[in-house]
């Protein structure tokens, strides 16, 4: 478990949550909409007190909206990123709902380090296409083990379906000229936000320590929601299917 009593003091922490939703935002405009959608589902399933396992929690936008919407869940958050869990720690410092744990989800040993052996629910957005088809799939095994029978597991990302090029072409370039328009108007993008957080005098560690371990940012695989649905249901999962889409991203859903 991560110790936070260092992290808890000296920034702002709602500031840097509400810039990091921002600088997401000018990514995905209709994130919110995710994130309603998802726990919509989580109630549907398994109801309104879920132990949750907040995978690749960053800085715990999904474990905020969690508690805003179920007050007696209970959230561990899982990430690799310093700055990002620093940001978690110091919002979540003193609530015994949250916990955090520092792990690489490439490490094939990083489910012993939970506080739990299973949760009614793992989560996780715009997080796991850094990471190729293999160590992918792999991790969908480790994640099926850990949610209990009639559990469920959402992921909300880009997944591509490489069958409508022309379609896919046409919405990356609309989506793009209303990137640029906000952009315009002062929206922070992936790499100005981090210059920000460079600069900070309590992240400026946690930030250089994480371009040590992932260097600059990059993708790894965005296969379809097909490939998804089938890859979890092989893993163990007895139904999957997408739940919500954009044009440009799914939520799925796999239920145990």
């Amino acid at each position: 478990m991560t110790d936070t009593s260092t992290t808890t003091t000296g920034a702002d922490w709602a500031a840097w949550q509400d810039s990091w939703d921002r600088q997401q935002e000018w990514y995905m405009p209709d994130r919110e909409e995710r994130f309603r959608i998802m726990l919509d589902m989580v109630e549907a399933l398994v109801g309104r007190t879920p132990r949750v396992l907040d995978l690749a929690c960053g800085t715990g936008s999904i474990t905020a909206r969690l508690f805003a919407r179920f007050p007696e869940a209970t959230s561990t958050g899982v990430d690799l990123d310093p700055a990002l869990l620093a940001i978690a720690e110091g919002s979540f410092a003193g609530d015994a709902r949250a916990a955090f744990v520092t792990a690489d989800l490439k490490d094939p040993d990083w489910p012993a380090k939970l506080p739990y052996d299973s949760y009614d629910a793992v989560l996780t957005a715009t997080a796991l296409h850094w990471l190729h088809r293999e160590p992918l799939a792999a991790l969908y095994g480790q994640v099926a083990e850990l949610v209990r029978d009639g559990g469920v597991f959402l992921n909300a990302d880009h997944m591509i379906d490489e069958s409508t090029p022309r379609i896919n072409a046409a919405e990356r370039a609309q989506r793009h000229a209303r990137m640029d328009q906000a952009k315009a108007a002062g929206a922070l993008d992936w790499s100005e936000w981090w210059q920000l957080a460079a600069k900070d005098p309590v992240l400026a560690g946690p930030t250089a320590r994480r371009f040590e371990i992932y260097g600059e940012h990059a993708d790894g695989d965005t296969p379809s929601a097909q490939w998804h649905a089938r890859v979890l249901r092989e893993k163990g999962f007895g139904e999957a299917r997408p739940v919500w889409c954009s044009p440009s991203d799914t939520l799925l859903l796999a239920l145990k």
